[in-house]
């Protein structure tokens, strides 16, 4: 039978995941062998402990052996050698009676499956810069206005402080006119607020505000301020030390870009090969779901392959240059790139793009939107990391749901209201996206609240800045890289993706949650600043309906995180775990080895634990 997991009995089971503590390196040497170490309660027996493990997929053991005997717990560790570049195991604990396995998704008393095993990627880090990243995204149309330009024929110009009409066929073409140089002249808010990374939605040449559908990706959009407009800014954040990512849509392009006119032109083309030309299709050709200005672009064309990313003056490498400097791609729809009715080249493709990267630029991140999770697509050879909708926003909005003001059409592709869930399903949501991965894959996800794509946070909790608050302080305290919206900071609202698509208003900042965004600076700092959130692991210690606490462990620090979405009581005694709170970093103030505290809605708490 599985044991019952309530995540609330963690000083009672043995515990591992990937992070320092636990495991020698996340990126060891093929031939090379790693230390895997496991923290088990003194509480816990066994006769035998064992790591089970694989080389060249025949599976095999190695013992466990008693490193250290605490008060309260033990530490058991192994080597294993490193033979292939996809490293999976689990452990086994067994006596008389007892027959359980501890993987990725806990503990069970039963033979589990290889795919929720713990896995280590034998390949170099692709990024070092990550882990103590805290990104800010951007919508360039709406971020801040630099130079009034007149809107093209295309467009319907909005004025700055104005809300975006957002349904109906004006959606796509309001333009409200931020470009390059408003950012830079107010990218002193960024660095204030403490994030030292930006990610912007695209910002090549288009015929919509979102610029999802690219006719050209040679150069900045004019509208923007073109080129020059962008190396300057480029040349201010790299003196502010803050990383630059950029947005590609590898699925598809415009049906106005020369590509696309070109091949659509002349079958001999070279560019005629670069999309799917289909007459049962309603358009003639594939496209982006049904819309008929985004072809999509066929990866069977080597041609399309040496112009997008192979080759030196290519897209992806040609960004990356000195010349241009980004320091990483978020793919579009990363799931849907390279695969069509019966092709699917999808991770070749995915694999080539990491490579192109590589050889233009080391060090980069690669980060895709997978609106659906795909496991295969994070084995440490593709994409760095997903935006974290399935294992982090779309089950933290049905844990927060509080009086929601959203007009969504649904949650997050579904056609039904957002659910309400306790703190249970929303951590077993989460476990399961995160065993399916390696721990190395889930700390370079994205984490977020929301996006261009979706309402805002401060929506799906009715407007109350006590829970938004209580979400941010999960937001940049939990794995991963903590993205926040443009205007999240400042309780924006929107309750549907364009709605919330607002414009900052700089000249009047009566409407801001000033206190909220203070608040926002003290967790930025801590997501930045502490060991512990920088290199720690992840252990529930107490998982109710209303409040989560867990533990982030590191070799130079160790933290307690309370999130709490309403009302709730807490009283937990960390003497089980060997701890005993030292200091308050935020939140209620707290001391000693029991946590016992009431809160009248929702809150963060983080304290630092000896």
């Amino acid at each position: 039978m599985t044991l019952t997991n309530t995540f609330n009995n963690a000083h009672l089971q043995p515990h591992h995941d990937g992070s320092e503590l636990y495991v020698s390196s996340d990126a060891p040497k093929i031939g090379s062998e790693v230390t895997l170490r496991v923290r088990v309660p003194n509480t816990y027996t066994f006769d035998v402990g064992l790591v089970r493990y694989y080389m060249d997929s025949e599976s095999t053991v190695a013992l466990l052996t008693r490193e250290s005997t605490g008060e309260v717990e033990s530490w058991w560790s192994a080597k294993i050698p490193v033979k292939n570049y996809d490293v999976q195991y689990r452990f086994l604990f067994s006596r008389s009676g007892k027959y359980e396995w501890l993987n990725a998704s806990g503990l069970f008393a039963h033979d589990v499956h290889t795919n929720e095993d713990f896995r280590i990627i034998a390949r170099p880090r692709t990024t070092t810069w990550l882990k103590s990243s805290v990104f800010y995204q951007i919508f360039p149309d709406r971020f801040a206005k630099g130079v009034d330009r007149p809107a093209p024929e295309w467009a319907l110009p909005m004025q700055w402080d104005a809300l975006p009409h957002g349904h109906g066929p004006t959606t796509g073409i309001e333009l409200f006119g931020g470009d390059f140089e408003g950012i830079t002249n107010h990218l002193d808010h960024i660095i204030d607020l403490g994030a030292n990374g930006i990610y912007f939605t695209p910002f090549f040449p288009s015929k919509s505000n979102h610029r999802y559908d690219a006719t050209s990706f040679d150069k900045v959009d004019p509208l923007l301020g073109g080129d020059k407009a962008f190396f300057e800014f480029m040349k201010a954040a790299k003196k502010a030390k803050i990383k630059v990512l950029g947005d590609i849509t590898t699925n598809h392009c415009s049906n106005e870009h020369p590509w696309f006119l070109t091949g659509q032109k002349s079958k001999s083309s070279k560019e005629n090969k670069f999309f799917y030309w289909d007459k049962k299709t309603h358009f003639g050709y594939a496209t982006f779901y049904a819309v008929r200005q985004m072809p999509k672009l066929n990866f069977a064309s080597a041609e399309l392959r040496k112009r997008f990313y192979q080759a030196k003056n290519s897209v992806i490498q040609k960004w990356l240059s000195p010349k241009y400097g980004l320091d990483g791609w978020r793919i579009d729809v990363g799931n849907q790139t390279g695969r069509y009715r019966d092709a699917d080249m999808h991770d070749e493709v995915m694999r080539e793009i990491r490579e192109a990267m590589n050889k233009m630029k080391p060090n980069t991140w690669l980060v895709a939107e997978n609106a659906d999770m795909w496991p295969t697509d994070l084995n440490g050879t593709g994409w760095d990391g997903t935006m974290n909708y399935n294992g982090f926003m779309r089950p933290l909005w049905a844990w927060f749901n509080h009086k929601p003001n959203l007009e969504t059409g649904g949650f997050h592709g579904l056609p039904i209201a957002i659910p309400k869930t306790t703190g249970e399903q929303f951590v077993k949501a989460m476990t399961v996206f995160n065993s399916s991965i390696p721990w190395r894959n889930l700390i370079d996800s994205m984490t977020l609240l929301d996006s261009h794509d979706t309402a805002r946070m401060r929506n799906v909790v009715g407007g109350d800045k006590e829970k938004h608050l209580a979400a941010m302080g999960l937001l940049l305290t939990y794995p991963g890289v903590p993205s926040i919206n443009a205007g999240d900071e400042i309780g924006l609202e929107g309750a549907w993706g364009e709605d919330g698509r607002r414009t900052m208003t700089w000249d009047d900042s009566h409407n801001w949650d000033h206190g909220f965004l203070n608040s926002v600076k003290e967790l930025v700092k801590l997501r930045r600043t502490s060991p512990a959130l920088i290199e720690g692991g992840l252990r529930w210690v107490d998982v109710q309906d209303d409040h989560l606490l867990f533990l982030r462990e590191a070799t130079e620090q160790n933290l307690l995180i309370l999130v709490a979405r309403d009302k709730t009581k807490v009283d937990v005694d960390l003497s089980k775990f060997g701890y005993s709170i030292i200091g308050t970093h935020f939140g209620p103030t707290a001391s000693g080895s029991r946590l016992k505290l009431k809160s009248k809605n929702g809150v963060a708490g983080i304290w630092e634990v000896a």
